[in-house]
């Protein structure tokens, strides 16, 4: 397997290998989630009537917001921040779901922070969010039995919630589990999916062969936002690129399960989208995302939080004339 930028830093080599790619699955029913940007002010504040817009346009496409994930800077943000986040978007959800970002920040080295992680699990249910919970140092330097066990402490925490495996691309606290030890967390009942961020087909059809195998029910959701077609063979997603235009994104989940063939010309437009986006250095994203929705008048501006890199200022054009053609498809 060919290896470069966007390494997922696990070695493959213990893994059964595919015979032969899977096939796609047509008419499938996608479940969308998207991870929602925290948009900036012009002059550094928080821009929160461009939030709650964006988290109502996300629900009435008919997806499902991710609130405090990376797209909305979970590693930067203060615990007040992360809380007004859940208040807005709770009350703008009322009885529709939404998830929940738990990060622990801790450094190298450190020991597994149980009583953090309860802390944030515990904040997210409290305004009626499904909790997603990111990997962190303490939580990944185990091994197989310990890193279970860890989850296992926080499922006793959580009424339902979803796992998350991270490319050290994203961050270097992040790990890709064995499949081994991904069979193991499919077994615990509460655990209603993960979302996969290695940036490898491979490795998430492997997961999607285990799943259709051992819990048809958990989702897959990928979170490879350079092959956003992985829903075609059973994934569904929590995605950062999904933020830059739900609509689009619901569409083209509608036309698949209608077997539209249209889909294939809005999956590629989305797609050079998300290879633009998310090219090295991958964080970035987030201000590319900045520049598209403030381009299309739905933030404040294409401020990033303090912290997170930047993109040039010439992709603001590449940028626009993606965001037209997406826009004929509306």
């Amino acid at each position: 397997m060919v290896r470069g930028r966007y390494d997922s830093g696990m070695n493959t080599t213990t893994l059964p290998e595919l015979t032969s790619a899977p096939q796609p699955i047509r008419n499938r029913k996608i479940t969308g989630m998207s991870a929602i940007l925290l948009p900036m002010t012009s002059t550094g504040e928080i821009d929160w009537n461009g939030f709650e817009s964006h988290v109502v346009a996300t629900l009435d496409a008919g997806l499902t917001p991710a609130i405090n994930m990376d797209t909305g800077y979970a590693n930067l943000i203060s615990d007040e921040i992360r809380e007004e986040a859940l208040v807005r978007t709770s009350a703008i959800a009322k009885d529709r779901a939404y998830l929940g970002g738990v990060f622990v920040g801790d450094r190298s080295g450190d020991d597994f922070n149980s009583d953090a992680y309860r802390r944030g699990i515990n904040q997210v249910q409290g305004h009626d969010g499904t909790p997603i919970l990111f990997q962190s140092f303490g939580l990944t330097s185990g091994d197989d039995d310990s890193i279970f066990s860890a989850y296992s402490q926080l499922a006793s925490e959580c009424e339902q919630f979803y796992a998350f495996e991270l490319g050290t691309m994203f961050a270097p606290f992040g790990k890709i589990y064995s499949l081994s030890l991904y069979e193991r967390l499919m077994g615990i009942g509460n655990c209603l999916g993960a979302k996969h961020s290695s940036l490898d087909r491979i490795l998430e059809w492997q997961r999607l062969e285990l799943r259709n195998r051992v819990r048809p029910d958990f989702k897959v959701l990928t979170g490879n936002d350079l092959a956003i077609d992985m829903v075609m063979y059973g994934s569904d997603y929590l995605l950062g690129l999904s933020t830059f235009c739900p609509a689009e994104f619901a569409l083209r989940d509608s036309m698949w399960e209608k077997d539209d063939p249209r889909f294939y010309g809005l999956n590629d437009l989305l797609q050079y989208l998300g290879a633009f986006a998310f090219r090295d250095p991958v964080p970035a994203y987030k201000h590319s995302a900045a520049m598209f929705l403030h381009s299309r008048g739905k933030i404040a501006s294409d401020q990033t939080f303090p912290g997170s890199p930047e993109r040039p200022a010439s992709d603001q054009a590449i940028l626009d004339l993606i965001s037209q053609d997406l826009a004929a498809y509306l």
